[in-house]
């Protein structure tokens, strides 16, 4: 286990493993450093980091719920390189984390190597944001694992029409702590708040100078074919904004692909395998 303490003075998680290109994966709004373990296999090749960022996973949740937000952890991914000695590095950036990643490009080019999105994009529709809202900070209802597993997998069938329900038993097994009273989150309940306060101080900002901030690097997105997160008309405003952009487009899956996908990991190794 490795911790680093941020200028702020908050203690967050890491995990560092094999050597090759620095490859920084990181995780989704709620999630942590066990959303990259399908792909970790596949990353043999590469100094593979993952970070939880702050009130997710084993890092430290923040007394001040407003530092949830894009710009603090993109900082906090910047002082992890420092931490670590890295003048720069490759980000594998899912949902949030490709926020993250399109921030970092913008305030701190230099840093990066290369960017991957994992399904998102510069816009977000509405429907995508009502979804999460309907979770994000609430305890599941389901009492058990198995119970959680069973929900994931009726309400994510029509986005993941082929994922075995041995997937969907993981994917609670690692999200959800099982204690007498049932299940709890593995992240701080007021990454709601946070995002309350962002909707409430007025409409989001435009992100397209965020991704065009990328243009120079190598780069790639994937996309969920059934995703509704990163719609099929921003894939496409993407790649062609971004000329050079490499884009996959993963069939039977939604918001989030799971990396382990062939398609997936061809996109993800043709971006960083020339990268030196």
């Amino acid at each position: 286990m490795a911790f680093f303490e941020t200028s702020d003075g908050l203690r967050l998680y890491y995990t560092g493993s094999g050597a090759g290109l620095p490859l920084l994966c990181l995780a989704g709004l709620t999630r942590d450093s066990r959303d990259f373990r399908y792909f970790a296999p596949h990353a043999g090749q590469y100094r593979m980091i993952t970070l939880d960022a702050r009130g997710r996973g084993q890092s430290a949740h923040d007394p001040a719920f407003a530092n949830y937000n894009v710009l603090r952890e993109a900082q906090d991914v910047l002082e992890l390189l420092d931490h670590l000695g890295l003048e720069r590095a490759a980000v594998l950036g899912t949902s949030r984390g490709g926020l993250v990643a399109m921030t970092l490009a913008a305030m701190a080019k230099d840093r990066l190597a290369a960017v991957i999105l994992n399904d998102v994009g510069p816009e977000i529709p509405p429907g995508g944001i009502a979804r999460i809202m309907e979770y994000v900070g609430r305890r599941p209802a389901a009492k058990t694992h198995a119970q959680a597993a069973q929900t994931l997998a009726a309400l994510m069938a029509p986005a993941f029409p082929d994922v075995p329900a041995a997937r969907w038993r993981e994917e609670a097994e690692a999200f959800y702590d099982q204690s007498a009273e049932g299940l709890s989150l593995r992240y701080d309940p007021r990454l709601r708040d946070a995002l309350l306060a962002q909707a409430e101080a007025g409409p989001a900002p435009d992100l397209w100078p965020l991704f065009l901030a990328l243009e120079g690097l190598p780069c790639g997105v994937i996309r969920g074919a059934n995703s509704d997160i990163l719609s099929a008309g921003t894939f496409a405003e993407m790649q062609r904004r971004l000329p050079g952009l490499h884009a996959a487009e993963i069939a039977g899956r939604g918001h989030v692909p799971f990396l382990d996908e062939p398609q997936a990991l061809a996109l993800i190794h043709s971006v960083l395998d020339p990268v030196k």
